[in-house]
């Protein structure tokens, strides 16, 4: 009898309709799944092989619009979810209402970064309630409660380089951690180790089944600082460890995140995914076919797109890669390839003559306006090191580029500005959304910030904001959390002039100001967009003092 290994995860839920949905599996054996629901919907798919293990994406159709109903998964018609004994609420897919209801909400929640490592002691989590844990718990025992209808992940799903005690004992059954990589992942497998380690947590794993996911990656998902530089990336070309790693970073996330935030439309038209599925047809593998993609992906960035837009009715969600779109070259530094940003800039303003959307929310990993310390001191590591003070200060430069993590978006100025500058261009067009949300995690604290376009020739008539919110699950020193508060500081921003004078930086056409946080804490963001308007609402994890479990306590509400 075939098991269920991992999932089911809830991916997409169409808004076009409302009539299909994808659900995702992982099982121990060669099988056909199935998803069961109880108005009659379902659906079925032959499972597909990557280095032994068995996957399958499920399409879901004949839902009922503005509907909501439970579902059962079974495996060569035996069920295997909901677990026997289950102590959560059914699985249920939620569908939009009709089109022309637009006074329905649309409800957005955000965060990143999650070390997924149990606690040694049940009693106590040294980095604090899991934030994802308690959304779960509070869903599950307030179900009339107001629930998200996506879950985005911006980055750090999975950390391959920092292991838990745990996935280290199980790594050093496998291979001598005292060769390099040590106990960061090296191969595939080990990959899937950290995804059960994360999605097996019962809270996350019914979590995920019932509430749909977007997800991208960041740099933990392969290693701190992934692409950092083109030094950094020749360097750890020359180690014997890296090209297994890429791969398997590659593939692992092709699987187990990047498949399901494709709409079916998409899915059908996918031809890597079409032969992925033919190669495992009869006793089959998939695996060399999945990891020439991952080779070429890896050698040119271009090969690969692994941004993605969703629409939820007249709300428009950009996902964009942050990491493997860059381009590294000393001499043409870039966040995204053009070809990159050509698809974005093309997604972020289809439709906006015709103001097909209300509110554009683009996801991505890595903040766009960051405390002004720290963009100086980018910009200014970007400057030096592209020779404008000399080798000496160039070589000094990347030393610190890679010692202090100076990869964020003002770390590659024209990107920086090529960024900005779309924002501006969509918010001032004609039929422009009403609001435009930069999505963002990495830093490890929560913040607001805002743009000021008095030094542009024109105003955009949407309403910008930066919106951080990390991490879900994690900690954060605290010389970082000062140097995080000093960096919005009068003095922060006074010091960096001086850096960006010594980099000879030019003036920014663009300035900005906090006007919320920082705050410290595991936490997530929800966005509720109703029509033209939008609520923010901050919430943390805390710890109940009884046994009712952690609760999510608001810490900011706002509204534009």
């Amino acid at each position: 009898m075939a098991g269920l290994r991992l999932g089911p995860a809830l991916r997409q839920v169409d808004w076009e309709t409302g009539t299909s949905a994808t659900v995702w599996v992982e099982t121990d054996r060669p099988c056909e799944a199935e998803v069961r629901c109880a108005d009659g919907a379902g659906g079925t798919a032959r499972t597909w092989r990557i280095a032994g293990h068995h996957y399958a994406l499920i399409p879901v159709t004949g839902l009922r619009p503005g509907g909501e109903t439970a579902y059962r998964v079974l495996l060569d018609g035996e069920q295997v979810w909901p677990l026997p004994d289950s102590g959560f609420p059914d699985s249920t897919i939620r569908t939009p209402a009709p089109e022309a209801d637009s006074a329905s909400p649309v409800r957005v929640a955000f965060g990143s970064c999650r070390w997924a490592a149990p606690p040694s002691d049940a009693s106590h989590d040294p980095v604090g309630p899991d934030a994802l844990d308690t959304l779960a718990h509070t869903l599950a025992h307030a179900p009339d409660s107001p629930r998200p209808d996506v879950l985005v992940l911006l980055g750090d799903q999975v950390y391959a380089d920092e292991t838990s005690a745990e996935t280290r004992r199980w790594l050093a059954g496998r291979r001598d951690l005292s060769r390099p990589p040590g106990d960061q992942v090296a191969d595939y497998e080990e990959y899937t180790r950290l995804y059960y380690e994360s999605w097996l947590d019962p809270e996350v794993r019914w979590l995920l089944s019932t509430v749909p996911s977007c997800m991208i990656f960041d740099d933990h998902d392969v290693i701190d600082d992934w692409n950092t530089s083109e030094a950094w990336l020749r360097r750890m070309r020359a180690t014997p460890w890296w090209r297994e790693r890429i791969l398997s970073g590659l593939m692992s996330y092709w699987v187990y995140q990047h498949l399901g935030n494709l709409s079916p439309a998409e899915l059908a038209a996918d031809e890597l995914y079409a032969a992925v599925r033919d190669a495992s047809d009869g006793d089959g593998d998939g695996t060399e076919v999945l990891r020439e993609f991952a080779s070429r992906a890896d050698a040119d960035p271009t090969s690969a797109r692994w941004s993605y837009r969703r629409d939820f009715g007249r709300v428009r969600l950009l996902m964009v890669d942050t990491r493997a779109a860059r381009v590294l070259d000393e001499g043409a530094r870039a966040m995204l390839h053009e070809k990159e940003l050509a698809w974005v800039r093309e997604q972020a303003l289809e439709g906006t003559p015709d103001g097909r959307y209300d509110h554009l929310l683009l996801g991505t990993s890595l903040p766009w306006l960051l405390p002004h310390f720290v963009h100086d001191v980018e910009a200014w590591n970007a400057s030096v090191c592209g020779g404008r003070r000399g080798a000496r200060w160039a070589r000094i430069g990347e030393d610190l580029r890679q010692r202090g993590d100076l990869e964020h978006w003002a770390a590659f100025p024209d990107s920086f500005d090529a960024l900005t500058d779309l924002i501006a261009e969509v918010g001032g067009a004609s039929g422009a959304p009403a609001t435009i949300s930069v999505l963002s995690g990495d830093v490890h604290h929560a913040y607001i910030a805002e743009p000021d376009w008095s030094r542009r020739p024109r105003r955009p008539g949407s309403q910008v904001r930066q919106l951080t919110c990390s991490p879900v699950h994690n900690s954060i020193g605290a010389p970082i959390r000062f140097g995080f508060r000093f960096g919005w500081s009068a003095a922060g921003r006074a010091i960096g002039r001086l850096f960006t004078r010594h980099g000879r930086v030019p003036r920014s056409r663009l300035s900005w100001r906090k006007t919320g946080g920082p705050w410290f804490g595991n936490q997530l963001m929800t966005l509720t967009l109703r029509g033209r308007a939008a609520h923010l609402r901050l919430e943390q994890a805390q710890a109940n003092g009884g046994t009712g479990g952690p609760r999510l306590v608001t810490t900011l509400t706002t509204d534009w």
